[in-house]
């Protein structure tokens, strides 16, 4: 080799650089993330097939396919195989998250930072549930995975919504999200049919939908190869450079004003009817979901996997993607309003609760497209827009007048049928007038809305603010009587009920909604009427109570419903989907934590939040500022625009006035001015039962205040204690099934601690007049709290104290111990004579049974041999004791009635000599129909009859 070769060798630079494609971590991620999957499947067939088919119930042959959680983390080698591997996609994710950011970034765009962090945040609470198994900790594992499936969704969203448009990427993303979404529906289906109907096979085939999961979710991860394929990486000594070749289109977007496509008609009266009679639908559907989906962790006694489907609310606008769609539905609103009033008010057919809770469902979504699209299509013709947004509002108070006029219920929900007071096929007739109906938009009115039209402010502000406006909408002014029970405090009476308060609740809203169709938002929009009488009045209705903080209530209706128009206004111009996507997302995570402050013994995560009312209304109000943050930084160009037509203002202001008109005479006629006579008054004896009522749902999901009350006249109380009936709240449905009891029997009523006090309730019906009651919080350190009302009651002259109580839950041992104590406390602290209606969670003669019964509290059992009690018992003391029996329940709930009676005099029988019916007068005896077979599915059992004491002297 010549010198001169030698040194051109000796010259040439040595490559110190790495090249490739940027596709290829797209590749790799998805070939580890599969591959993990697939081994542990292929390790756990080969070495354990017939272990890990098998589940609590069944084994192979009923079970043939093992699930994720099965395969990747029961036994070893398979988990081990998992994991490794698993872990080597931990480089490929996180470039792929990188990338992604930087393949798809936007400039003013928040969508590509929602994608980043709600990516990392999701990697991280994969590997949660990855390495720990639900054999390690079910409940971090269950925490961890749903964790996962909801930050899926602003992932998903995000990611398809950055993706080039026309591209087949972006079709891809949007299919496969659809998928993974949609396949959940089955997925829950298949676990309830395992889980509670134990069906043999159910277990597989949810596995089959569950790997499904695993294969839509590393396949929507994959499309990224083709936005990665024009980007070249090169690593140096230099460092990192990203070459991109892909050829960056221009693309104008000419965004058209508001005010631009204004339109100068107006809805005619009978559109502006029919508008009211779809939001009055609308909100039937909405308040009922929540209602019927409280049914199923009722009777499972905790989280049942029903509850996934109040997804569907916030899942819902996803369908309107495609913009042809909205467009199409838009000119035909028809369709999805008609489907809203099938499905949702036409689930009362339904027999099977689980079935009428999915046509439930199926109305929600329908209803959520409709009115979504409905206000995306009149967005550019603000008069129009305004009138919908006052007949919005309206409906909603519409429904609460018409549950006033039928005691709390709205008489066409799906809880609702003809034996129970319901007008279900009215409803539905009328539903579907209004859904022929409904107003279409022009053709040359929705094309010209073209991409999203943001103008100014912020969409995720927009969204926030929305959330917080509709959950209190929802949560707080869905029913007159919500807010005043959280302002009341028992007897004598220093505030108004429910009933007394429900007018001026339903005028201040009119009042309201007249007001802003008349103004301009921008009264409403300073920061000073915001937080000095939004902010205020909602801290005054939290800490004052009876007249003062039912004042405050007023003032904070009038504020809620003030600035209606300024929050959806703020909504304008954005892209429909992801404006109320992500207000529902917002919506539904408050409405869960109003759930999680009362349910936090039973659900994940619920100390966090438990009994913190404070911060649940707290969120919501600041939330509803942030909504008027973003209306003001868009005030300049909303100023400009002209709501006001004097025709809607007469046609809103002619249909308010008939609804006040309905709400005053309703008002007039339940008007408390008389009262019932006790059954028994010749002899001055009283009967007093003990019940819990199961939240006013019975065995079908039917509302069950008027088998309640039956069976109550029947057993002829005069006294009745009933728990679990606070139902004042979104799970609840906010009704009130106290009302038509005490209403149709003649009775006063103490409704107990009210929906701001976290209990599941506990309420006082009495003939007789209550002269002063108070409302007990027993200790409860770890468990739920226990409610007690301890009233004064006004029998034939004599006062007699009655104390109703609800212990605790079995599990919580010490707080149930530090209960018996207090409520002994409660007894001992009386010197009347005394009635305990109570549920004690304790079986007879041991236990905290001994607190109750002691000679501190001086209280006696009605019955001590009667050995076959758990929860419900009757104490008493300084009366004289008459008669005993327990009365089978039938379907109206789970737990049987116990009733006693007392009478006054010279004798207090607390030994156990029991006497045959015949040797009692018979204006002392038990109702007689309850005998044998009874009545209704009711009847004495037990003892199969009641029970009669012998007189003994002092």
């Amino acid at each position: 080799m010549s010198e001169k070769s030698n040194n051109q060798v000796a010259t040439t630079p040595i490559s110190n650089h790495i090249s490739f494609n940027a596709k290829y971590i797209a590749y790799a991620h998805t070939f580890f993330a599969t591959s993990s999957f697939l081994a542990a499947l292929a390790v756990g067939s080969y070495l354990h097939y017939y272990k890990i088919v098998e589940n609590a119930s069944f084994g192979y042959p009923d079970e043939w396919f093992p699930s994720v959680s099965a395969t990747i983390g029961d036994r070893y080698p398979e988990r081990s195989v998992f994991q490794i591997v698993i872990a080597m996609t931990a480089g490929p994710r996180f470039l792929l998250l990188a990338f992604n950011f930087f393949s798809l970034y936007k400039a003013h765009s928040y969508l590509p930072y929602i994608a980043l962090v709600s990516g990392l945040l999701r990697t991280i609470t994969a590997g949660g549930w990855m390495y720990i198994t639900s054999t390690d900790d079910h409940d971090a594992h269950d925490v961890f995975m749903i964790a996962y499936i909801v930050l899926t969704i602003p992932w998903d969203m995000c990611t398809t919504l950055l993706s080039p448009r026309g591209s087949f990427q972006r079709k891809g993303r949007f299919y496969t999200g659809i998928s993974f979404f949609g396949t959940l529906v089955p997925l829950i289906y298949w676990f309830i049919q395992h889980k509670v109907h134990v069906r043999p096979g159910a277990y597989s085939v949810y596995a089959y939908f569950e790997w499904s999961l695993i294969g839509l979710d590393i396949l929507f991860d994959a499309w990224s190869a083709l936005d990665f394929s024009d980007i070249e990486v090169t690593i140096s000594g230099e460092g990192l450079k990203l070459i991109s070749g892909q050829k960056k289109k221009s693309i104008q977007v000419t965004t058209t004003p508001i005010k631009s496509v204004e339109s100068k008609d107006d809805f005619s009266s009978i559109e502006v009817v029919v508008n009211l009679i779809n939001s009055y639908v609308y909100w039937t559907v909405l308040t009922s979901l929540f209602l019927c989906v409280w049914y199923f962790p009722l009777w499972y006694m905790g989280i049942s996997g029903y509850e996934a489907v109040v997804l569907a609310i916030f899942l819902s606008p996803i369908v309107l993607l495609p913009r042809s769609l909205r467009v199409f539905l838009a000119q035909w609103p028809q369709f999805t309003r008609s489907l809203t009033v099938i499905c949702g008010i036409g689930a009362y057919k339904f027999e099977d609760p689980e079935q009428k809770l999915l046509s439930i469902t199926a109305g929600t979504v329908f209803g959520i497209i409709s009115t979504v699209n409905e206000f995306w299509a009149l967005s550019t013709q603000p008069r129009r827009s305004n009138s919908y947004i006052a007949t919005f509002i309206l409906g909603l108070l519409t429904t609460s007048i018409l549950k006033f006029l039928f005691y709390s219920n709205n008489p066409i929900w799906p809880i609702m049928h003809k034996e129970n007071g319901g007008y279900n096929p009215l409803g539905i007739f009328i539903g579907l007038i209004g859904a022929f109906f409904t107003p279409a938009s022009k053709a040359e009115q929705t094309h010209l809305k073209k991409a999203p039209e943001k103008v100014g402010g912020s969409l995720l502000l927009g969204a926030i603010g929305f959330g917080g406006y509709y959950f209190t909408l929802q949560a707080l002014l869905s029913d007159s009587g919500t807010l005043a029970l959280w302002t009341w405090e028992g007897f004598p009476i220093r505030g108004p009920t429910p009933v007394t308060g429900a007018f001026p609740h339903i005028l201040t809203f009119a009042v309201a909604l007249l007001v802003t169709i008349k103004v301009h938002p921008n009264v409403f929009s300073s920061w000073s009427y915001n937080i000095i009488v939004g902010g205020g009045s909602a801290v005054a209705l939290y800490f004052l109570k009876n007249w003062a903080g039912f004042f405050a209530t007023l003032v904070f209706v009038f504020y809620i419903v003030s600035i209606a128009p300024l929050i959806f206004h703020s909504l304008t111009g954005y892209n429909p989907v992801g404006i109320f996507f992500l207000g529902h997302f917002f919506n539904i995570l408050i409405s869960l934590a109003s759930v999680w402050i009362v349910a936090y013994a039973f659900v994940p995560g619920g100390p966090l939040l438990r009994e913190r009312t404070d911060i649940v209304l707290a969120t919501a109000v600041l939330s509803i500022f942030v909504g008027v943050a973003n209306y003001n930084l868009r005030k300049d160009e909303i100023t400009k625009i002209s709501f006001y037509s004097s025709k809607t203002v007469k046609q809103i202001s002619t249909i308010t006035t008939i609804l006040l008109a309905v709400a005053l005479s309703t008002s007039i006629k339940r008007w408390p001015t008389g009262l019932g006579n006790p059954y028994h008054p010749e002899t001055e004896t009283f009967s007093a039962g003990i019940w819990c009522v199961h939240f006013g749902l019975d065995n079908d999901m039917w509302s069950s205040e008027t088998r309640m009350r039956d069976l109550i006249k029947d057993a002829e109380l005069d006294i009745i204690g009933l728990l679990e009936t606070d139902t004042q709240r979104l799970i609840g449905g906010n009704r009130d099934f106290t009302q038509k009891i005490a209403e149709d029997l003649g009775m006063y009523v103490d409704y107990g601690p009210g929906p701001n006090k976290h209990t599941w309730g506990a309420a006082l019906l009495s003939k007789f007049p209550i002269v002063q009651s108070t409302h007990h919080l027993l200790p409860s350190p770890v468990g739920e709290l226990a409610p007690a009302i301890h009233a004064t009651l006004d029998i034939y002259g004599n006062l007699v104290d009655v104390v109703v109580f609800h212990s605790g839950q079995e599990e919580d041992v010490e707080d149930r111990r530090l209960q018996s104590l207090g409520v002994e406390e409660i007894m001992a602290n009386s010197e009347r004579p005394l009635v305990l209606l109570s549920y004690l969670v304790t079986d007879p003669l041991v236990g905290n049974y001994n607190t109750y019964v002691s000679e501190k509290s001086r209280m006696h059992d009605i019955d001590s041999t009667d050995w076959d009690r758990w929860c419900e018992y009757i104490l008493f003391r300084d009366l004289r004791k008459i008669a005993y029996a327990r009365i089978s329940r039938s379907t109206i709930t789970d737990t049987e009635l116990q009733i006693a009676k007392f009478g006054f005099g010279g004798f207090e029988n607390h030994d156990y000599h029991f006497v045959d019916e015949d040797l009692v007068d018979e204006n002392l005896r038990m109702p007689q129909l309850f005998k044998g077979d009874g009545v209704r599915g009711h009847r004495y059992h037990v003892f199969d009859e009641p029970r009669y004491f012998a007189p003994g002297k002092e």
